[in-house]
Order: structure tokens, then C-alpha cells, then sequence
């Protein structure tokens, strides 16, 4: 059966400086593969990167100049992208009518340019250079994931900017790997849950152990090198396209 193989394949992980990002670069890099780690923090990328062997290159992903220069980096260092891993995002919080007033339009808007926005820059401009690949023996030439929520489904109250981000990932990843198909490109998105990364890391530990317990099973927060083995298998496992999957522990999200 062919298939995409870690081992030589080039990859740009964007967030990859931290959580999700790092633990997926890590695993991607140990597979073999050789790995662009983009961040907006030049220090997380430079220390992932130092770690793995792989090329730092910070940016932010809502300007197309630094993801385009930095996928142009990759490919001169490294040779044809083959795989992008979507992890850059930010997590906001605002109700719509708060104590002190209607939610921000600029964290609105915010909020969805790095989730949104920036997920659909490295999909555009990955997809750009994919397609002249050369396609391997079952036609593939390349691979792109992106990051969503299960907010995206289970939206709580106070996520409404967060929720709308992340259902717009999920919403884009069937038509945008439709269109692809023809290229040989297949495109998904995961849906992590609860997952033990820097947006967690300031909370009490009773507090993490809380949001641990509301898992069904396993009853405590996801790895992020859980994250990165589905990112592996999704590499691997050509039948796997236009999906979004939940990687959720049953996770259902209460109101609040």
C-alpha cells in the first residue's frame, strides 16, 4: 500500500515552539522527518528547533509575508514541503453582554485572524508549493492538518469569538480538500479536547485535575504527544481525508 513516509518527508509546523506544536514537531523530527518549526515566539522556535535538529523560523501566521517567507526558508533548506501541521492559535474569552458591556469587536476579529485566518494562509500557501510536487507511487504529494476545538461543536458560554474560529477550521477543511484532491493534497482537522498545554499551565493544579476529572475516559487531560501520534497516523494513512476528528476522550462540554 503506498503511502507518505515520516522518514524524508519535509514538514512546517506552525505553533510548533509549544504545546500541540512542539510535541508534534518532536515526534515528526524522531520519525525522521525534517521540520520548519514556526512560531511567533522567536525563543520557543529556536528552542524546539535546537532540540530536534530542525530550522526555526518565527513569524505570525495571519501575515502572508512571514508564512510565505518562511515556508520559501523551509523549502530552500530542507527541499519540496510535503507535510504542514496547523497549531498556531489563541485562546480568548468574552460574553457577548458582560459586566462591563457588548464583547470586543477587536477580540473578535483577533481571535479569528490567528485561528481563522492564519490556519487558511498556511493552507493556501502550503497547498501552493504541494502541487508541484512530484506524487509518490499513490499520487500523493502532500499532506495538511489543521487544529480545531471541540468548542467548535460544544461552544461554552464566553467562547463565542474562540468557537466561531475553530468551527470555521472545521468548516473549510471538507470543500478546501475537495478541491485539492485533484492535486493530490489531502487536508484534515483535528478537535483536541482538554489538553495539557501553556493555556492550561497557570491554572492551580486542583483546577487542572477538575477540568481532568470532566473526561469520561481517559478521566484527565490529553497528552500533546497524544495530539502528534494522530497527526502521525493522519501522515501515514492515505484513506484519511476531508474530516474533521475529535480527539476528545467522549468529551462533552457543559453550557459553562
Amino acid at each position: 500500500m503506498p503511502r507518505m513516509e515520516l522518514k524524508g518527508a519535509v514538514a512546517f509546523v506552525s505553533g510548533g515552539g509549544s504545546g500541540l506544536g512542539a510535541a508534534t514537531a518532536r515526534l515528526l523530527a524522531a520519525g525522521g522527518a525534517r521540520v520548519a518549526v514556526f512560531d511567533r515566539s522567536r525563543e520557543g522556535a529556536e528552542a524546539v528547533a535546537g532540540e530536534i535538529g530542525g530550522l526555526a523560523v518565527p513569524g505570525d501566521v495571519s501575515s502572508e509575508a512571514d508564512v510565505r517567507g518562511a515556508i520559501a526558508a523551509a523549502i530552500d533548506k530542507y527541499g519540496p514541503l510535503t507535510v504542514a501541521v496547523n497549531c498556531a492559535g489563541v485562546g480568548t474569552v468574552g460574553k457577548v453582554l458582560g459586566k462591563e458591556g457588548p464583547h470586543s469587536a477587536d477580540l473578535f476579529e483577533k481571535t479569528l485572524r490567528v485561528n481563522l485566518l492564519g490556519t487558511f494562509n498556511v493552507i493556501r500557501l502550503s497547498a501552493e508549493k504541494m502541487a508541484g510536487n512530484t506524487p509518490n507511487a499513490g499520487g500523493e504529494r502532500g499532506v495538511i492538518v489543521n487544529t480545531a476545538s471541540i468548542a467548535a461543536f460544544d461552544g461554552q458560554i464566553g467562547q463565542a469569538a474562540y468557537a466561531a474560529s475553530k468551527g470555521g477550521v472545521h468548516a473549510m477543511t471538507l470543500p478546501i480538500a475537495r478541491e485539492l484532491a485533484r492535486s493530490g493534497i489531502r487536508v484534515l482537522t483535528i478537535a483536541p479536547g482538554i489538553f495539557d498545554t501553556p493555556m492550561l499551565a497557570g491554572l492551580p493544579e486542583e483546577a487542572r485535575k477538575s477540568l481532568g476529572a470532566q473526561v469520561p475516559f481517559p478521566s484527565r487531560l490529553g497528552d500533546p504527544r497524544e495530539f502528534a501520534l494522530l497527526v502521525e497516523q493522519i501522515v501515514q494513512n492515505p484513506m484519511l481525508n476531508g474530516t474533521t476528528i475529535r480527539l476528545d476522550g467522549a468529551l462533552r462540554m457543559a453550557p459553562k
